[in-house]
């Protein structure tokens, strides 16, 4: 279609009329975004259907992006922002008497995602697409997503989030491709003509249908595909139905749907451990299924399989794929174990996002066999021989080889088994990827440090500047034309233009305007008015206690009282944000939200301060907020306990937006530092090596109650904010009588804290300063872009070409 103002209105028209059954004049806005959508899924379909068919013509390489959570927010704006059609949808739009951001409001967050590693995987997808790689992302269904954060009194409560009513309309389903996944029963193995055969018995079967969202690239016509996986059962009682035991009759597929109902059910229970690993195996049985039958569909032959196919598997959670396609090359195709393994280490490669112990996953053993039989033989089949190959060519003692164990006193150790089995293992930061060689993974990197890269992550710059900050995205334009768009690395000319009093100030400008919409929001959502003129520090992240939360609200806190004991001196007032949810049964994070609130409502509520200080909690933090936080904020809080922060992504985010990085020598603030130069971050606190030294030594907090300050506020959280005691928390940071401490040495940083923050309102107060540094911030992200960390992937990791 000849793709104008009029030609859209036209379509957009026709949508209404033959799938809503309505006139323009009757539609809704929800109406008018379901049938925009449908538009654009069209356009995206034939775009796919081209894609494809080149690379079936070029026989190109293509990568399965095998990952639990895709964090794509809302897909509406972006669509067209990558198509080129904002400005005549624009156009059409308000001729029918609406505008474009009342459509794009009515799309949900897909519920799809939780942080940074479903972040930084939907940016991977765009800039895949973007540059012509083929990549097909694979994950789950779910139909309620994380959840929903509603906070009552200052409580974390959890809701359902129904984001697929009003999300949907992007799914292409494709039950034509469905398969059947296996749980439960017992295996019989009985060799056959030289072939092992393998006969499951008394299985049950779920059914896995296949739903595509189609993710345009930048301009080029060329797209990613996301298929993501529903759960349910065919199965159906129909003589209890006629019992009239009606649930009972309709258990099974209740029972399967449960699979796809909610991302990251609870694990701290068995039943809990149940779900969370019957998602995973869902998850990689589906897709390898689907991965292999496509290579079929083209080659007919399994032969060239590892030159034609890079399967990634994304932190532990896919790690059941390695053992699922082995079942397959065995107990499908008569592979011969050698052949298949060959194929196994040929096709994967890992990459591990935290050194924090729940990510590198280990299930009970018993839990594993019982749930999925075939697979439990598979694995320790891989564990035996890998064991025999250690002492053949090693010599290893007992103890030697308990440190690569894939099985273990009872558990399954999935890191140990991705390391085995693939053939590249990267870390997604320098030091992350150091300390993954160096510690966490020290005796593997040891026999193979071949194997391991480092590639750091990066972010799709095109959503969270040109679309979330259209109008620093055109004065940049307008600085060094348009060339940035794709190619991040042109942002650097900006760095010519630091000393041009004009641009300084423009800079400054679309701040302060990207602030008050920020304010409009904030009083919508809280009805507080919040001080255009402050400075806005801004935490947003997962709630986790090494994220450093709590050294923010210390400073608060400090400040608090700094400001009530000195209220006729002149102090520059300060708003900070936060945004964060905690994980359902992670009491500590709660109830540090808890404190966070309390004190808000304290600080908020004083008269005698609250021109000079604010503390906002923006509840149910998302894409469509952050886009909404970041073009805003101008300190970056970036605070983590060195060496524990992978690398983060946020903080790339916000520094391409203008902010200032306040933080720790950790993740990917070091790299950071070397783009922007040691002037233009604010850094602090202990390095890795020193925490190490003090874990070592022993790290005793209570020394630091010697400083007034500090105990002050452990006496303040003791007694009373906003009538509450936070007794807990003073001992978790000090030390409780039972010797248990704070592991993330929030005490240990606090004076170097409160001396950046210091700095950082110094300069603040200078605005010709600031406003360089901001603009070196922006000058320096380039290198952060997504499109760098996936060539980096395809070149180092996959071998892919762009088709």
């Amino acid at each position: 279609m000849d793709i104008n103002k009029d030609a859209i209105k036209n379509c957009i028209l026709d949508k209404l009329n033959y799938h809503f059954g309505v006139q323009a004049i009757d539609a809704t806005p929800d109406q008018y975004y379901r049938a925009c959508v449908m538009i654009i899924n069209e356009i995206l379909i034939t775009r796919q259907r081209k894609f494809m068919t080149d690379i079936r013509k070029t026989e190109a390489k293509t990568v399965s992006y095998l990952c639990m959570e895709f964090l794509l927010g809302r897909s509406l704006k972006s669509s067209l922002y990558n198509l080129g059609l904002l400005d005549p949808f624009d156009a059409a739009i308000n001729e029918l008497g609406y505008t474009l951001e009342e459509i794009f409001d009515m799309e949900p967050d897909a519920g799809l995602g939780n942080g940074g590693l479903g972040r930084l995987a939907a940016c991977f997808m765009e800039s895949a697409a973007t540059l012509g790689y083929s990549m097909t992302g694979y994950s789950i269904l779910y139909e309620y997503g994380i959840f929903k954060q509603q906070l009552l009194n200052g409580w974390q409560i959890e809701l359902p989030d129904p984001w697929l009513p009003g999300g949907e309309v992007w799914l292409n389903p494709r039950p034509d491709e469905a398969c059947t996944v296996k749980f439960g029963g017992h295996v019989k193995e009985e060799w056959n003509d030289y072939c092992l055969q393998i006969d499951y018995k008394d299985f049950t079967p779920v059914l896995a249908i296949p739903y595509d969202i189609i993710i345009s690239g930048y301009q080029k016509g060329r797209v990613s595909l996301l298929r993501l996986w529903k759960a349910t059962s065919s199965e159906f009682d129909l003589q209890l139905f006629h019992q009239g035991d009606y649930l009972k009759a309709d258990e099974k597929r209740t029972q399967a749907e449960m699979i796809s109902k909610i991302l990251y059910p609870p694990d701290h229970h068995h039943e809990g451990k149940r779900l969370r690993l019957k998602q995973q195996y869902f998850l990689v049985s589906a897709s390898i299924q689907d991965i292999v039958r496509k290579h079929l569909v083209q080659y007919k032959t399994l032969k060239n399989f590892s030159e034609k196919n890079a399967i990634h598997i994304n932190e532990t959670h896919p790690a059941l794929a390695i053992p699922e396609l082995m079942r397959i090359f065995l107990d499908d195709y008569c592979y011969d174990w050698d052949e298949a393994w060959n194929i196994i280490t040929n096709t994967f490669s890992f990459t591990n996002h935290t050194i924090m112990r729940e990510a590198l996953e280990v299930w009970p053993e018993e839990l594993l066999a019982n749930l999925l039989p075939r697979i439990y033989h598979i694995i320790k089949e891989i564990q035996k021989r890998y064991q025999e190959a250690l002492c053949n060519k090693y010599h290893f003692t007992d103890e030697q080889l308990k440190a690569l164990a894939i099985i273990h006193n009872g558990q399954i150790h999935m890191a140990n088994m991705c390391l085995h089995a693939c053939h590249t293992i990267n870390g997604v930061s320098k030091i992350h990827s150091s300390i993954l060689q160096k510690n966490v993974f020290r005796n593997y990197s040891a026999l193979h440090p071949e194997k391991f890269y480092n590639i750091t992550n990066g972010f799709n710059y095109r959503r969270w500047l040109c679309q979330a900050n259209p109008k620093m995205c055109q004065f940049i334009s307008e600085c060094i034309g348009d060339g940035f768009h794709t190619d991040p690395m042109q942002l650097q000319r900006m760095v010519m233009l630091q000393d041009d009093l004009a641009v300084l100030n423009k800079i400054a400008e679309i701040k302060r305007e990207n602030k008050i919409r920020l304010a409009d929001y904030i009083y919508s959502a809280t009805k507080i008015k919040v001080d255009i003129n402050s400075i806005f520090d801004v935490q947003v992240k997962r709630l986790h206690e090494y994220k450093r939360q709590l050294l923010n609200v210390m400073h608060i806190l400090y400040l608090y009282d700094h400001y009530l004991q000195h209220s006729s001196e002149e102090l520059p007032p300060r708003t900070f944000l936060f945004a964060a949810k905690a994980a359902p049964s992670y009491s500590m994070a709660k109830r540090i939200i808890h404190l966070i609130c309390c004190l808000a409502d304290e600080i908020n509520s004083n008269p005698s301060v609250n021109d000079k200080l604010k503390i906002i909690y923006l509840e149910d933090y998302r894409v469509t907020l952050a886009e909404l936080l970041m073009p805003a904020a101008e300190i970056s809080e970036q605070i983590s306990l060195a060496g524990t922060e992978a690398s983060g992504t946020g903080n790339m985010k916000l520094m391409i937006n203008g902010a200032i990085t306040v933080g720790t020598l950790d993740g990917a603030n070091i790299e950071i530092k070397e783009a922007v130069g040691e002037d233009n971050i604010l850094l602090f606190g202990l390095r890795n090596e020193e925490v190490q030294l003090l874990r070592k030594v022993g790290y005793f907090p209570s020394i630091y109650l010697s400083n007034p300050a500090v105990r002050n506020i452990i006496e303040r959280l003791n007694s009373n904010i906003h009538g509450e005691s936070f007794h807990d928390i003073a001992s978790y940071l000090i030390g409780s009588s039972d010797g248990i401490a704070d592991p993330y040495m929030v005490l240990a940083d606090f004076d170097s804290y409160c001396h950046i923050q210091k700095e950082a309102a110094r300069r603040y107060s200078e605005p010709i300063l600031w406003n360089k540094m901001s603009l070196r911030n922006i000058a320096s992200a380039g290198r952060f872009a997504a499109d760098r960390a996936i060539k980096e992937y395809a070149e180092k990791i996959w071998h892919i070409k762009t088709v």
